[in-house]
């Protein structure tokens, strides 16, 4: 849908130009003076507006042309980073277009939609922008668009709670849907945030409210999923716990790095649409399900990297000074970076025997010599014996000793000098524990430093005290921490010579660096390759601890006896197992059953099924057939959620508005519980008008409700299908009163529970001569809407007809059978044709 409006993006940008002269001098002046938004450096480049430059280094926008659009881009940080938020705006057009998405190494995606928009300016944080501290993501976009001005903002100004202030002040009401998109989507809303101050700024006036388009595009080659979708789905946050793990990241996720974890993450919430690709992962994760020396040669390996995608961010930061800590931080950066290179061989050895396009193609992106080349500089220089380790004092010593002997002698010199202070540490704390008889230890700790440690139970301590020579004392059950003046002169001694240490390694690190900054970029490739296996390593690993199996993918959703992925991670025993059956010819379900019957916790595995089997998963199921979803919604309702009333009703129209708007024939929609929130007769209207509006729609929708009325509109309908939720009347020991017995088992028509609210009054203190006259009244209506809604037989001959139809289509499409089991299968259809219109003329079958 993004690259849709590719040609009218393109096209605006070839005939806008800048004629106000109030526009041009308020956008000067941001290149003249420092603006109150800045950081207070200078900006990144400039020009004047009246120059006429082309907005990309490509001939995409004519030389004679000017861009009018600003676009404003933030990053998360730390485990969010890769997400990134976009926020465009078109000087001579009040729209504003946002865009969220997680991108990787590459910013392919980033990079990709600021060549669509073809800014004028480009606004980014000071924080990304600063020189000599550049984010990754500013330096690709700068390279990408090197006569596009950069202007630093200070990252206050990137707030999303004022970004959504922003948007409903002056978000024009036909586009207020734009709130279901983006109300979680903080990063575009920062950048929104931003980029509204500064325009405001710069053009010295204010958007009237009211007034704005605002639209949301979500990033290409991935499904969309709206945040209020995937909240109802728990696919990366628990709704009851934000700290329970009971979601479906929770149920795939047995990643080894941060990197595998982020890209699972960003995967779900954004699954792939195209098969190929996605069929490109499920031979990986089948070939590592079948080959169990790949599946664990790879997984060892892979749990020894670290968070690749960070070092690189560090490694390719230039400090603008020189501190103690940015030394420290550079030589703990180069160890890192051995370590990682020295992976590289024991990962091609474990991809060695891959039979799968994708994992071959990982083995011969492994084979660039910038690896080796980059190893090699660094082992010219750095201690074999150098590597990545655990504990703050192995570290330390491994940073102090990183360099080879005899490469600097100054460097030896002082490092002869730390092992003696350090040597002399451990004598005098030999010395004190002799003197006082005790079992004293040497220990470490980077806040610290060296300390003595002893484990004793006071009563065997003289007079129950630590001696008076000792200072700093804590305690945690019979563990006793403290120093001495004279260790605490010798630690100051020691913390000297590190840094004189450190700072003689720093200066041949930054050497080092220096060389080998011209190969760093195969390290984008490797990061790459390091979170994909460890995220398809991840699915194999979820399918060895349930029975899952390969999703096909064809023009029809068929799944048997599937289960709720997240319910058997919480649940006891295993779930109960049901079929899922829709096509083309019959794509809207509708699904009845009394409340607690399981309706709310099926709509939920569909949706979770169907993202798994996108993103490359194996599937909780016996067998499974999904066609692929360019946007899943969801409108899930709670069985426990008695309270009904305007404000939820009103949240329920939007969630359904939003559908309406955003759905088409390719998308996944679930709906429960629609119109609960208001009169019966206005329920059953909104959901009706609703089911016909996407039955006119290719769409596969599975609808469940309580309105039985609904059923019917199977009879106007071909393509509509009623299912429910079966349960069992037990009586009670006493004999006198039923329970119902939930059995969670899917079957094919409408529920015959048409009484489950009278059933309620019965167990109840309401007196019976009330009950009695409301069964009355019910039957009454019932039968006048079941007599306007009989089935004629033309009409169930034209619904056999329609059946038939769309049967033969989808063989001709998908069959794989031989011609015998071909034959038998026409056969069959035939008989069950015949046998749903008894009356058809016999001449259809010579015909």
């Amino acid at each position: 849908s993004y690259f849709g409006d590719r040609s009218s993006c393109v096209e605006n940008a070839n005939t806008l130009t800048l004629t106000s002269s109030s526009s041009v001098q308020g956008l000067n002046s941001t290149h003249i003076g420092k603006t109150p938004l800045s950081s207070g450096r200078s900006v990144c480049r400039s020009h004047t507006p009246l120059t006429g430059f082309s907005a990309t280094s490509s001939s995409t926008v004519s030389a004679h042309t000017v861009a009018s659009v600003i676009v404003a881009v933030v990053e998360g940080r730390g485990l969010a980073r890769g997400e990134v938020g976009m926020a465009s705006i078109d000087l001579k057009s009040p729209e504003m277009i946002l865009s969220q998405f997680a991108d990787n190494a590459t910013y392919a995606k980033v990079i990709t939609k600021l060549k669509i928009l073809t800014p004028l300016e480009i606004i980014m944080s000071n924080t990304a922008c600063d020189a000599g501290n550049a984010t990754k993501l500013f330096s690709l976009i700068t390279e990408h668009f090197k006569n596009v001005t950069f202007t630093t903002v200070q990252r206050k100004y990137f707030n999303e709670t004022k970004g959504l202030e922003y948007i409903e002040q002056l978000c024009a009401p036909e586009f207020s849907t734009i709130f279901m998109e983006v109300q979680s989507k903080y990063y575009c809303l920062a950048a929104a945030a931003a980029l509204l101050k500064y325009v405001e700024y710069i053009q010295n006036s204010i958007y009237a409210p009211k007034s704005l388009k605002v639209r949301f595009q979500g990033s290409e080659k991935t499904a969309m999923i709206d945040p209020s979708s995937a909240q109802n789905l728990e696919l990366v946050i628990n709704n009851r716990d934000s700290r329970n793990g009971h979601t479906l990241l929770g149920v795939l996720n047995y990643t080894k790095t941060p990197g595998g974890s982020r890209r699972l993450r960003s995967n779900i919430l954004e699954p792939l649409v195209d098969a190929e690709t996605i069929n490109m992962r499920l031979d990986c994760v089948q070939e590592l399900l079948q080959n169990e020396e790949l599946f664990f040669g790879l997984q060892a390996v892979i749990s020894k990297f670290l968070d690749t995608e960070q070092l690189l961010a560090v490694l390719v930061q230039i400090p603008k000074q020189d501190t103690d800590k940015t030394a420290e931080s550079k030589i703990t950066n180069v160890i890192y970076l051995k370590h990682t290179l020295e992976l590289v061989e024991p990962l091609k050895a474990a991809l060695r025997c891959c039979n799968t396009q994708l994992l071959k193609a990982y083995y011969n992106s492994l084979e660039d010599a910038r690896f080796g080349i980059i190893l090699e500089k660094i082992t010219t220089v750095i201690n074999d014996d150098t590597r990545y380790t655990k504990g703050c004092l192995s570290m330390r010593t491994q940073k102090c000793y990183a360099v080879k002997p005899n490469v600097n002698e100054f460097l030896d010199i002082a490092r002869r000098t730390y092992t003696e202070i350090v040597d002399d540490i451990a004598a005098m704390i030999t010395q004190l524990a002799e003197k006082y008889r005790l079992p004293m230890k040497t220990s470490f700790s980077s806040a610290r430093g060296f300390f003595i440690q002893l484990n004793a139970d006071c009563s065997t301590l003289p007079n129950g005290q630590l001696p008076p020579e000792f200072t700093k004392v804590t305690k945690m059950k019979n563990t006793y921490s403290f120093t001495s003046v004279d260790l605490i002169k010798m630690n100051e001694r020691c913390q000297e010579s590190l840094r004189e240490i450190y700072h003689m390694t720093y200066l041949i690190v930054c050497k080092l660096l220096n060389e080998i900054y011209e190969h760093i970029h195969c390290l984008y490739k490797l990061s790459d390759i390091v979170s994909m296996l460890d995220m398809l390593l991840s699915f194999a690993h979820a399918c060895t601890l349930s029975d899952y199996v390969r999703p096909e993918f064809t023009d029809t959703l068929a799944i048997k006896q599937g289960w709720h992925p997240i319910l058997e991670k919480i649940a006891v025993e295993k779930p109960v197992s049901n079929n899922t059956y829709l096509t083309e010819g019959n794509n809207f379900v509708i699904i009845t059953g009394p409340n607690m019957s399981g309706k709310s916790t099926y709509l939920k595995q569909i949706a979770l099924c169907q993202i798994m089997a996108q993103i490359g998963s194996y599937v909780p199921a016996e067998y499974c057939s999904f066609r692929i979803a360019e946007q899943i919604f969801t409108r899930i309702g709670m069985d426990d959620d008695i309270e009904t009333n305007a404000s939820t009703f009103m949240k329920e129209m939007k969630e359904i508005m939003y559908i309406i708007q955003n759905a088409n024939d390719k998308s996944l929609i679930i709906i429960d519980e629609l119109g609960r929130g208001t009169s019966a007769e206005e329920g059953i209207g909104i959901c009706y008008a609703a089911c016909e509006y996407l039955l006119n729609l290719k769409a596969f929708t599975l609808f469940a409700t309580h309105f039985l009325e609904l059923c019917h509109i199977d009879a106007l309908y071909p393509n509509v299908e009623n299912y429910h939720f079966e349960v069992q009347h037990v009586r009670s020991s006493a004999g006198n009163k039923e329970k119902i017995a939930y059995t969670y088992t899917l079957s094919k028509g409408y529920t015959e529970e048409k009484n489950y609210g009278l059933k309620a009054a019965e167990v109840s203190s309401l007196p019976s001569s009330i009950i009695l006259e409301a069964k009355e009244i019910k039957n009454h209506i019932a039968k006048q809407i079941l007599h306007r809604q009989k089935s004629t037989p033309e009409m169930m001959k034209q619904k056999a007809i329609y059946h038939l139809a769309m049967r033969l289509v989808q063989t001709a499409r998908n069959s794989r059978l031989d011609p015998d089991s071909l034959r038998v299968y026409l056969k069959g259809l035939k008989k069950r044709y015949e046998a749903s219109c008894p009356a058809l003329e016999k001449n259809y079958e010579q015909q």
